[in-house]
């Protein structure tokens, strides 16, 4: 008799913790009040002022990382009362912080070639300032690194221009002899030919004054250039003075102004284009005949910038 109402109360008391467990209570609800014939034990006594004392008073403590609970988990028995690491109970995996760690920014190349320069440079002043042999050694060795760097710079360009034509300025400009000898030949012939129909587009004004000893020595150039390629010269006198290649002149009366000339410098040669009525200045001062026909099939025939 006393074996059933042992084990039938053991069972009652088990299904009931179990029902209080799912319903959030606590686990000391679930005891039975002691009756009068059944005293409790010390050991019970104890247990119950223990559990009585703690929820009384304050909640247990614990560490952080301990009281925190789980998504999903019972606030009370996985977080105040620690349980246990059962399935009713998982701790926590703690927050990976390698990812909050600042990554460094890639150096960039341009940073890496100053690294290098500034390193040459520090390692040259050391050797300058303290010329012991290990000093040299390592300058000399990391300069020997350097120049190797440039060469293969070098060769590289190279090859990758003999490959790409549109990248290669000898094929506009040659450099060796023979590609030289004939570009200049070609140019001779196309400026040959440029000055050969000037006339039909383009006159020359010729600013001088009768006291300009160097407008004396230009004269005769500017004469010959007019037979030669039957120029239109129409030479203006700035002070009214007479000179001995062009018998008629005419004296200035804002000519070298409306010319695009500043100065008052002569002698000075500009070149008329009849067709945009636009004057080309092309130079002061005394000049070869080559050298004055040669500054005109610039102006007129090439584009800027496709010399050079």
């Amino acid at each position: 008799m006393i074996g059933r109402l042992t084990s039938g109360r053991a069972a009652l008391g088990i299904g009931g913790i179990a029902a209080l467990t799912l319903l959030g209570m606590p686990v000391w609800a679930a005891t039975a009040p002691p009756t009068p014939d059944s005293s409790p034990s010390v050991e019970e006594a104890v247990a119950a002022s223990d559990v009585t004392g703690d929820n009384s008073t304050q909640p247990a403590t614990s560490n952080q990382d301990d009281a925190v609970v789980a998504p999903g988990q019972d606030p009370f028995y996985c977080g105040q009362r620690k349980l246990g690491t059962w399935f009713y109970c998982e701790r926590p995996k703690p927050a990976d912080r390698k990812g909050s760690a600042p990554t460094l920014a890639a150096e960039s190349y341009r940073q890496r070639l100053d690294r290098i320069g500034a390193r040459l440079e520090e390692l040259k002043a050391k050797a300058v300032l303290e010329p012991s042999p290990a000093n040299i050694i390592a300058y000399v060795r990391y300069q020997r690194e350097q120049l190797d760097r440039a060469s293969m710079f070098a060769d590289v360009w190279e090859r990758a221009i003999w490959q790409h034509p549109d990248l290669d300025y000898t094929l506009q400009r040659p450099v060796n002899t023979l590609g030289k000898s004939a570009w200049l030949e070609q140019r001779k012939t196309d400026r040959e030919a440029t000055i050969a129909t000037l006339s039909e587009r383009y006159g020359l004004f010729f600013f001088y004054s009768g006291s300009c000893g160097a407008c004396e020595v230009f004269s005769p150039v500017v004469r010959s250039l007019a037979d030669k390629y039957h120029l239109s010269v129409l030479p203006v006198s700035m002070d009214g003075g007479a000179n001995p290649a062009f018998p008629r002149f005419v004296v200035n009366r804002g000519q070298y102004e409306k010319m695009g000339l500043e100065g008052g410098q002569v002698p000075a040669l500009v070149l008329f284009d009849t067709y945009l009525k636009k004057p080309i200045p092309i130079g002061y001062g005394v000049m070869a005949e080559d050298e004055v026909l040669q500054r005109i099939f610039y102006l007129t025939s090439v584009k800027p910038g496709s010399d050079f």
